[in-house]
């Protein structure tokens, strides 16, 4: 089914991450559309939603001309094959050749490529060979055999890309987080207790109503001590985030997670302040609409409350859904962001 609502409002906005879930289509002039076409918008009435072309047409409307809305299909197809190359290779693939494969003009397929995942063909890729090392390090065997069965050519290109990936050495990673120091501190702030810690690269963990023994349990080999003032700017930029999660400080983050969970957490970061998106439409943005329950899991994955504003995604049919800190808060939060915003408005959803 389409919540017609929110396909409207994709459609008004001609967002292109709604291509290729349904077409609108004209009564006035017997043309379906993709949701991001750039001819002019017709009046709300005369358009109606379907799920594809296909069944457009079998309605007794013709394809647009311009925005060639049968053509979404094929380009979510290339890219979703261009994903299980890249996935099956033992390299990065160069962007000439993975286009060769689909089908495509080299810059033509990298802008689609960017449009559905978010990221370029080169930056997936290294992001799964990042994760495949972190998996195998978590596992039995040695730092070396990991760091090339994940497809490193050398160690030292692992090591170069380590650091903004996994926020310590890959031996550290392999040992649980052990000799990793991270320093914590428990303040108080507008919605409660807030515990907040830290490694030297930025902030690992935000979350409410949780002590030391919860650190501890999340990152049992690591080296955790109080912070003192060593943590006193962080310490008040997150204070200052809760009371006004309209105006979010930027402040260092270390975490990690896998390529899709990035996508998503990207997407939340990217909701202007006061406004909310669905989990559909988050997983849309993602780079894969059929993700939903996903788009939930990467929530709740979150390991910096507020920072990275899972507080802004709602349930595709409008309600708050989960939040790991009681809905209170999250309605807080949000109430917070629209009293800052002079015109607050809804996502999709």
């Amino acid at each position: 089914m389409i919540d017609a609502g929110a396909a409207w409002q994709a459609f008004s906005s001609r967002d292109r991450a709604f291509d290729g879930q349904f077409v609108g289509a004209v009564r006035t002039t017997g043309i379906y559309c993709k949701p991001s076409c750039a001819a002019r918008h017709p009046l709300r009435q005369n358009v109606t939603f379907y799920t594809d072309g296909a069944t457009a047409r079998a309605a007794g409307f013709r394809a647009c001309l311009r925005c060639k809305p049968d053509e979404v299909g094929r380009d979510r197809e290339a890219v979703a094959q261009a994903l299980a190359l890249i996935a099956g290779a033992d390299q990065v693939p160069r962007l000439k050749a993975l286009a060769a494969a689909v089908g495509y003009a080299p810059h033509h397929f990298h802008r689609l490529f960017k449009r559905d995942t978010g990221v370029t063909p080169a930056a997936y890729a290294r992001g799964l060979r990042a994760q495949r090392a972190e998996a195998s390090l978590a596992g039995a065997g040695s730092v070396t055999g990991a760091i090339y069965d994940a497809g490193y050519q050398s160690a030292s290109r692992f090591y170069a890309a380590a650091p903004d990936r996994l926020g310590m050495t890959p031996s550290a990673w392999k040992r649980g987080g052990a000799g990793v120091l991270i320093r914590y501190a428990i303040v108080d702030t507008v919605m409660g207790s807030m515990l907040l810690a830290a490694t030297d690269r930025g902030i690992c963990r935000l979350s409410f109503d949780e002590d030391e023994h919860e650190l501890r349990r999340r990152f049992p080999q690591a080296v955790i001590e109080e912070g003192g003032a060593a943590m006193a700017e962080l310490i008040a930029g997150a204070i200052a985030a809760v009371a006004d999660p309209a105006h979010l400080p930027d402040l260092p983050l270390d975490v990690a997670g896998t390529v899709f969970q990035q996508a998503v957490w990207r997407e939340l970061a990217r909701i202007p302040s006061g406004e909310t998106l669905s989990y559909a439409a988050l997983a849309a943005k993602a780079g894969n609409p059929k993700a939903v329950r996903a788009v939930g899991s990467a929530c709740g994955a979150n390991q910096v409350a507020v920072l990275i504003p899972c507080h802004r995604a709602l349930r595709t049919d409008g309600s708050l859904g989960g939040y790991a800190y009681g809905l209170e808060r999250k309605v807080e939060l949000l109430k917070r962001e629209w009293t800052k915003t002079a015109s607050p408005r809804r996502g999709p959803g």
